[in-house]
């Protein structure tokens, strides 16, 4: 019988809907439990309700009118509820919070089952915390073949410092034309950024689960929860976030998560293996959350006191490492751009590379 929840028990479920604690300890749930449907707070786990039945699924692919459920959602009948980011107390001891933050991370990284667990690994902060905690699962990172892209370079360096296993999936662009449209039909995405991203997280879990893993550690959500984006530096002048300060700027970031994850998800998911992302554990969010703006970013750095916690945990040269965003430190997006304009999808055309996708997806490319 197939799963009607994933990601939690139902009594953890139950005792949260009952309480309205939007952080009751899990990694992420959705599913159904006593009747409601139910997805958490930050959306980690995915699930879609069918817009003419009412049937839902863990997939859009199983039905014919998938809509996301929002998260937070507790639906039943047609009654929703939901629970909402909480906004707790700002810790003002700089001590304290960073203390806190690595104790969750510590807690958080150290808790998955390393049978069967393979680690995505691009040498920067993020990934190397969640390899730190299984110090004997592999770490794998893609790459444009050839090219000796920023990504494995990177990776290549972190897993030298601290003496990791490192597998280097290398694609081609046969390997980008036949994982697109897969890519497109397990998430529902057709837009050139999703694609772009997906790629070589694709990659690495098809490597991974080709090798025998069932199961992909990731450092998702460290960039959202901790300031790692630019664009929350210098908020009120900034046109990508509405909010005027690093800490609602930085809530703001927190609030895409529910529509990122599901991508990531998916894609792992139709690569073979189930994606296990610790730095997003409760007990990471809430004592991310409590964090004051200047742990947060700064003009000179971001995801501060994420790096001061992970001091001991990660070489230095590791704590400190700057990285891409994926589809760049790979050259994905490089690679499927020139796919797109060798195909006859010239960049002066609007959306060239999303044209690309979509003939693809038909089978016209």
């Amino acid at each position: 019988m197939p799963p009607t929840l994933r990601g939690a028990d139902a009594a953890t479920v139950r005792t949260a809907i009952q309480s309205g604690d939007p952080l009751p300890g899990t990694a992420g749930f959705a599913g159904e439990v006593d009747g409601a449907l139910v997805r958490d707070v930050l959306g980690r786990q995915p699930l879609y309700v069918d817009a003419a039945s009412g049937d839902w699924s863990f997939e859009p692919t199983a039905l014919s009118e998938p809509e996301l459920l929002d998260a937070g959602t507790v639906a039943e009948n047609d009654r929703r509820e939901a629970w909402t980011l909480p906004t707790p107390d700002v810790e003002s001891d700089h001590a304290a919070a960073v203390d806190a933050v690595g104790a969750a991370i510590e807690t958080s990284i150290r808790e998955p089952d390393p049978e069967g667990l393979a680690v995505a690994f691009s040498g920067g902060v993020d990934s190397a915390l969640v390899a730190a905690g299984v110090p004997e699962a592999p770490c794998y990172v893609a790459g444009f073949a050839g090219a000796a892209s920023h990504d494995e370079t990177a990776a290549r360096d972190a897993a030298a410092a601290m003496d990791r296993d490192l597998r280097v999936v290398a694609f081609d662009h046969d390997d980008i034309v036949r994982a697109v449209p897969e890519i497109a039909r397990a998430t529902g995405r057709t837009n050139a950024m999703d694609v772009q991203i997906s790629l070589p997280l694709y990659f690495a879990a098809e490597a991974a689960a080709a090798d025998g893993y069932d199961r992909l550690a990731v450092g998702q959500g460290a960039d959202e929860l901790f300031g790692g984006y630019r664009k929350v530096v210098d908020p009120a002048d900034d046109h990508r976030v509405d909010a005027d300060s690093v800490r609602g700027a930085t809530r703001e970031v927190i609030r895409t998560l529910p529509h990122q994850l599901p991508r990531d998800v998916l894609t792992l998911r139709a690569a073979g293996v189930e994606p296990v992302a610790p730095l997003l554990h409760d007990r990471v969010v809430d004592a991310a959350l409590r964090l004051p703006a200047d742990l947060l970013a700064t003009g000179d750095e971001r995801k501060i006191a994420l790096r001061r916690a992970a001091e001991g945990l990660v070489p230095e040269s590791v704590q400190h490492a700057e990285k891409k965003a994926v589809q760049y430190g790979t050259y994905a997006a490089r690679e499927l751009d020139r796919l797109a304009r060798q195909a006859g999808y010239k960049r002066r055309m609007d959306d060239h590379v999303g044209q690309y996708i979509e003939a693809l997806v038909a089978g016209e490319a």
